[in-house]
């Protein structure tokens, strides 16, 4: 086994013991069949596919698939589609949507699968490998909405190498936080930790360690650290550590955080990094990617009432694999 398969493994252990039920609305895909294939002959999780139900089907039978692990299903010919179509009714009607229009939007496969989140009828729903984040993550704020106090869904990848994983954010989803924002996507980031069994050690990072640095951007995250400890403090419940703001090396390596911060409860040794605008959240991750060697697995979506999560559409099989389990591991009640 290579050192980055390692974080794979482990989640895919334990999304087994959950075997969690995830959707998979691009059913016809190849790259989604492929890994559909991959989750049933682990267990991963039920599957319920999307999409046309004869050619999918003979597609997982090619791939030899563990069939009583996967349902598919064609939305427009379910059963469930008229109890999708008025409860979509319901959501909607005060934005101009009929119940001819509802009927038609729960036939398209990403609206029928977020309506099986909504309706408890799945746990969790992996796409974007053919659709665009916008159309993948409209829906899930349409219909499932945000969770109960989350005022900023955000993004984050895991980069790892053999024993090592760190979480990113935000890489994928928010331009340029507020304070505020910044302190939501600390408090996301450090619940997506614990989720994980990871003790969350959270630096707010900058160009600016303990104010060496000036600018309008040293204040804001300045003010972003301020916020994000209260947030913490009041809402986290579970061991942690934060502080900020931090340059990069004096946030992960203990000898220079030793010089640059030797007060900083981290030590160096962060493992939960809070950029400060998506700019800089998304060069970082695909830097330790492509130049570092590491593997990154999202983006994740975080603050959704139930688990959404959003795939490249350049990803691998094995990519959708590795969000399957960790859109099971999210779902955990």
């Amino acid at each position: 086994m290579s050192e980055t398969e390692q974080f794979l493994t482990n989640i895919t252990k334990k999304a087994k013991s959950l075997c969690r039920h995830i959707v998979l609305p691009e059913g016809e895909d190849q790259r989604m069949v492929d890994a559909a294939s991959m989750a049933s002959k682990e267990k991963m999780a039920i599957i319920t596919m999307l999409g046309d139900a004869q050619s999918i089907t003979s597609k997982l039978e090619e791939a030899g698939a563990a069939m009583d692990m996967i349902n598919v299903v064609s939305p427009a010919d379910s059963p469930k589609l008229q109890e999708y179509a008025e409860e979509f009714y319901q959501l909607r009607k005060k934005k101009g949507i009929d119940m001819s229009k509802a009927e038609q939007a729960v036939k398209d496969s990403m609206y029928f699968g977020t309506m099986m989140l909504k309706q408890n009828d799945a746990d969790g729903l992996v796409a974007g490998a053919v659709h665009s984040s916008a159309d993948t993550i409209r829906p899930a704020l349409q219909i499932v909405k945000c969770a109960p106090s989350v005022n900023t869904v955000s993004s984050m990848f895991f980069i790892c190498r053999g024993e090592e994983t760190y979480l990113f954010s935000d890489c994928g989803l928010n331009l340029n936080p507020t304070p505020e924002q910044h302190a939501d996507i600390a408090l996301a980031t450090a619940n997506t930790a614990r989720q994980f069994s990871i003790k969350p050690r959270i630096a707010m990072l900058c160009y600016s360690t303990k104010g060496s640095g000036l600018g309008p951007d040293v204040d804001a995250m300045q003010e972003a650290t301020k916020a994000a400890k209260e947030k913490l403090s009041s809402e986290f419940e579970g061991d942690y550590d934060i502080d900020g703001e931090l340059q990069l090396d004096a946030a992960f390596v203990p000898e220079v955080a030793a010089k640059k911060a030797p007060e900083s409860p981290l030590e160096g040794k962060a493992n939960v990094f809070i950029f400060p605008d998506l700019c800089a959240g998304n060069i970082a991750y695909k830097l330790a990617e492509r130049m570092g060697g590491m593997s990154a697995y999202g983006p994740i979506l975080q603050g959704v009432a139930k688990p959404v999560n959003d795939l490249s559409r350049g990803c691998s099989a094995r990519d959708i694999l590795a969000t399957i389990a960790i859109t099971a591991i999210q779902g955990e009640k």
